[in-house]
């Protein structure tokens, strides 16, 4: 995932970067243009800080924006020399940013269209560095990004960077005043001990009392230093009394909710719901005991035997859990917002406030292991329902793919800050989905690449489809799918909406089946991620009607002829190469020496249209399609 994810190693791929249809297209919550013309711009820093606070980005100077329009206006070279110094200078002066994130290589220069710009690649912030603040003061100078662009952080959102940083310590582990066993709901204490020792019927803490037992979870602690003890958040909001927990020294915020939403009426709002309505006792492990059962429901049970013994619990299962736990034990309880758990008929949301602690690519990409609340994380890994060495999120990933149903995917939110996790029931493309998408579009949608029917696929099951929602589903990095779902608006399957920064994409609802094929692109259908920049070898005439008579193409205007004249002489060498047998897309690219990709996706269609080849198989996508020349 980190492909698709870091779009900073765009840097090692400079020409691609500068001419690919992303570049200067538009603004986006990771790419910032500045024109640069008038100073070095002053709004940089805070931009700077946005990105490191975030998820890094890059910021460009010399791209100007007239009426939301993007241009290069360049910068002269004595200019570029002066803002990299004053770059560096600030970089590393703490009363202008409190910490240079960047190396050499994070600054470039291209030239592009005969202008000079430069690019600064701004890293995310690892925790232990955030937040990345303006002067040598956080508070009122730290700033994230979102969609509208950057904005400054509230004091509290500022605390809570500084707590995640401090490494040694647990936010869960803070010791609460004047909280005695009163406070704690027994029945949950003693239901989590049975599970304990049911699963580990040998383990010395069974012999210890409820306050020694609880000291070995980490849910009462002595603090040697200050000589103080007492029961932990940890403890208090896994076996705590719900008035006890939600009181101001403690999780006021917390508010635990599972919804179900199974109801085909749209009338009714939630066709089971789970939250402190006051009929039991909410702290955390009754919250899991009510929900997990109710959630791997939907999950089936295939019949297995392993070693002689019946399995009932599937990979699927395994990710379910690990999903739900992991929402539990990363949540911020000093943040706005609650856990909130959804359940669709075709999908499941964990959401939880907070912040991810590590870059989206370290947590696709896992083994790393940085959780909030390390307690709560003991307590779960003890009954058997959590992971500690970083491989609960390969468990959640291997574990949903293995059901055939489609990636889960992370996002997240600002304002309050969220972390959410969509783990869709669905294949990618369900055989009702490629019904529907067949009746809109006609047969000519099973001639598009599997990357493009994905993303029709996604927009027609979710109703809109984004670069962001569906850089989880192909692999591909982001900046070709943003030209992958402008490519498809071109030929008329898609419609794209602006939304400030972000741009949403639906289905053309009023497709013209004729007129798909008007505007030409290479690149539509093509899997290669590297061929932006290349040649193209047509032109955006019909190639069917340049082909209907060669010899009225020959005698066509001056401005047109070079051009017909070699597609006509490409279409003589296929028609050639596929004379006597019937051979494949791969040994017709071999033999006239021209793009695979841009001949199956292009050229072989247009021909077979025309009557000029003709497919062995019915069937567009059959995997051993050939193709022979009308006799």
């Amino acid at each position: 995932m980190a492909k698709q994810l870091e779009i900073f190693d765009l840097f090692n791929q400079p020409e691609y970067f500068i001419f690919s249809e992303l570049f200067p297209d538009t603004e986006s919550d990771e790419i910032e243009y500045k024109s640069a013309h008038g100073g070095f711009p002053h709004d940089f820093w805070k931009t700077y800080s946005a990105f490191a606070n975030t998820g890094g980005g890059v910021i460009v100077l010399g791209v100007k924006e007239k009426n939301n329009q993007f241009s290069f206006d360049g910068l002269e070279e004595e200019l570029i020399v002066k803002y990299q110094k004053e770059f560096w200078n600030g970089a590393n002066n703490p009363s202008t940013i409190s910490k240079n994130l960047l190396k050499n290589e994070d600054v470039k220069q291209y030239v592009v269209e005969g202008k000079k710009i430069i690019a600064f690649n701004i890293p995310p912030a690892d925790r232990n560095s955030k937040p990345i603040y303006l002067t040598t003061n956080p508070f009122k100078n730290t700033y994230k990004r979102n969609y509208e662009g950057d904005y400054t952080c509230k004091d509290e959102e500022v605390r809570r960077m500084l707590a995640d940083a401090d490494l040694s310590f647990s936010p869960d582990s803070r010791i609460l005043e004047n909280y005695s066993l009163d406070d704690i709901d027994l029945p949950s204490l003693k239901q989590f001990r049975q599970l304990f020792a049911s699963l580990k019927p040998t383990h010395t803490w069974l012999t210890l009392e409820d306050i020694p037992f609880l000291e070995q979870l980490g849910g009462y602690r002595k603090d040697r230093k200050t000589k103080k003890e007492g029961f932990t958040i940890a403890g208090m909001v896994m076996f705590g009394k719900y008035l006890s927990i939600t009181d101001e020294e403690c999780c006021p915020k917390f508010f635990p909710d599972f919804r179900e939403l199974l109801a085909e009426n749209d009338d009714t709002r939630w066709s089971d719901r789970i939250y402190p309505d006051g009929t039991w006792e909410c702290n955390l492990f009754q919250f899991y005991k009510l929900v997990y059962p109710k959630l791997i429901s939907r999950l089936p049970k295939p019949f297995q035997l392993i070693k002689g013994q019946r399995q009932d619990e599937t990979p699927a299962h395994t990710a379910l859990r690990e999903a739900f736990v992991n929402a539990l034990i990363h949540s911020d309880y000093s943040a706005p917002g609650s856990i909130i758990i959804e359940c669709r008929a075709e999908s499941f949301t964990f959401t939880n406030p907070g912040t991810l602690l590590v870059t989206l690519s370290q947590f696709y990409n896992g083994g790393i292991s940085q959780c909030r609340n390390t307690n709560i994380q003991k307590m779960f890994l003890m009954i058997g329902s959590a992971e500690k060495a970083g491989s609960g999120v390969s468990k959640i990933i291997s574990g949903w793919v293995s059901a055939h149903w489609r990636r889960p995917y992370v996002s997240i939110a600002t304002e309050p800050d969220r972390v959410i996790l969509e783990m869709p029931m669905f294949s990618v493309i369900p055989e009702n989905t490629l019904s529907e998408l067949k009746k809109l579009f006609g047969e000519s949608v099973e001639a598009l690449g599997k990357d493009e029917l994905a993303a029709l696929a996604v927009c027609h099951i979710e109703g809109d489809v984004t670069n962001s929602k569906l850089q989880y589903n192909i692999d591909k990095h982001k900046s070709d799918i943003t030209k992958l779902l402008q490519d498809l608006c071109k030929n008329g399957y898609l419609v794209s909406e602006n939304k400030s920064r972000w741009t949403t994409y639906h289905l053309n609802t009023d497709f013209n089946s004729n007129s798909h094929y008007s505007k030409n692109d290479d690149s539509l259908n093509d899997d290669s991620s590297n061929n932006a920049s290349s040649t193209k070898l047509m032109s955006d005439k019909d190639l069917v009607n340049s082909s209907k008579d060669s010899k009225t193409n020959d005698d066509s205007s001056n401005d047109d002829s070079s051009i017909i004249k070699t597609i006509t002489k490409l279409q003589s060498e296929i028609i050639e190469a596929c004379s006597g047998e019937y051979i494949s897309i791969e040994e017709i690219a071999e033999k006239v020496q021209r793009s695979n990709s841009h001949l199956k996706n292009k050229i072989v269609p247009e021909m077979v249209k025309a009557g000029l080849l003709i497919r062995l198989h019915t069937k567009i996508t059959h995997p051993d399609q050939k193709y022979i020349s009308k006799k």
